[in-house]
């Protein structure tokens, strides 16, 4: 196939080009894209090849034109009932039902190949107006997510870059986080600060791991080996015991708080009291961090703000393609203490 002449350069394909690259008539590609009958087989390769080519998409997206837009937005977001990415998909259903848009939403699973591409391309054909990715995770493989997006995207957190047009970024990265919950732990006077990381295929636990460096490192203190976990306070509890084995640690960063709690139990029942003799910071301030014993210091995530204020500069862009992106101002750092962050143990 030759390539189509006379189009500007990132203008989205239409009909008209799809069916003069594949030498047929307009009317034939409707046909193909629609799936009616009457259309022999070789000209229907013809078509989906050269729609493929182009990447051509008949669907909403394209019926839309007609309308104006479809005031929907979509969600590309992790399949998990998990504490943080839960709570963040539960801000943007909030924030977006205040905008007037309609949400869709397209779950990944953890592993999934090329599963943002593919979470994409199925919003895009639904005809939404723009696009939240709230994707957390590493795919597999290295899934190539370069496919034309010709809607603006809003980014939640630290996704992997692709091709787009028009991009905006919400949220507050979460090595500030993890920095100021570690400097806290150095600042009450303890020597170094060991750390309970999550699973590093996460965007997540390799920023905090970063912040609990970044902070160490400011403060010329010794980096201890780091301990992995799942998020589970299951894994918290394993990680604790392996902790147990050295005497020499006074205060631990964990990653998120379920894990905190995991940890808090091991050290209680090797007769390690919490604070007094192992300070304990978590991450996220789930609910339940204020009512267990003792209650959990932590960093809260703004979720609702994180999503509100993203909207915001999404609905901008999408209703005022030509104007500068509005101002981003990110949210200040909130750590919460309570009663498991304490000095060290005298020597």
């Amino acid at each position: 196939m030759t390539p189509v002449a006379g189009r500007g350069a990132g203008a989205a394909p239409r009909s008209v080009d799809v069916a003069r690259l594949a030498g047929v008539s307009q009317k034939t590609v409707s046909r193909v894209m629609n799936d009616e009958p009457y259309v022999s087989a070789d000209v229907r390769r013809r078509v989906l090849a050269a729609a493929e080519e182009l990447g051509y998409r008949s669907n909403n997206a394209a019926r839309a034109l007609a309308s104006g837009r479809t005031r929907s937005i979509g969600v590309v977001t992790l399949g998990t009932a998990l504490y943080g990415p839960a709570s963040l998909l539960m801000g943007v259903e909030r924030a977006v039902r205040d905008t007037g848009y309609a949400l869709r939403v397209v779950n990944t699973m953890e592993g999934e190949r090329a599963g943002i591409a593919g979470a994409v391309d199925s919003l895009l054909d639904q005809g939404v107006d723009g696009i939240v990715i709230s994707e957390p995770i590493d795919e597999a493989d290295g899934a190539d997510l370069s496919a034309r997006v010709d809607v603006p995207v809003l980014v939640l957190g630290a996704p992997p870059p692709f091709a787009a047009p028009h991009v905006v970024t919400a949220g507050i990265v979460s090595s500030q986080m993890a920095r100021a919950a570690t400097e806290h732990l150095l600042e009450l006077g303890h020597t170094t600060v060991h750390h309970l990381a999550g699973p590093q295929r996460w965007y997540s636990a390799r920023d905090r791991l970063d912040g609990w460096r970044e902070a160490l490192a400011a403060h010329g203190r010794a980096e201890p080996p780091v301990a992995e976990g799942d998020w589970s306070a299951a894994s918290g509890y394993v990680a604790g015991r392996e902790l147990l084995a050295d005497p020499g640690v006074t205060a631990v960063f964990a990653a998120n708080d379920d894990m905190a709690i995991g940890l808090i139990r091991a050290l209680t029942e090797a007769g390690r009291r919490v604070p007094e003799d192992v300070s304990v910071v978590g991450f996220d301030d789930i609910p339940v961090a204020a009512y267990v014993t003792p209650p959990l210091t932590t960093v809260r995530q703004p979720f609702d703000a994180m999503a509100q204020d993203g909207l915001k500069l999404l609905v901008h862009a999408i209703e005022n393609p030509q104007a500068d992106p509005l101002p981003m101002t990110d949210p200040p750092v909130e750590l919460v203490v309570r009663a498991s962050s304490a000095p060290p143990p005298p020597r």
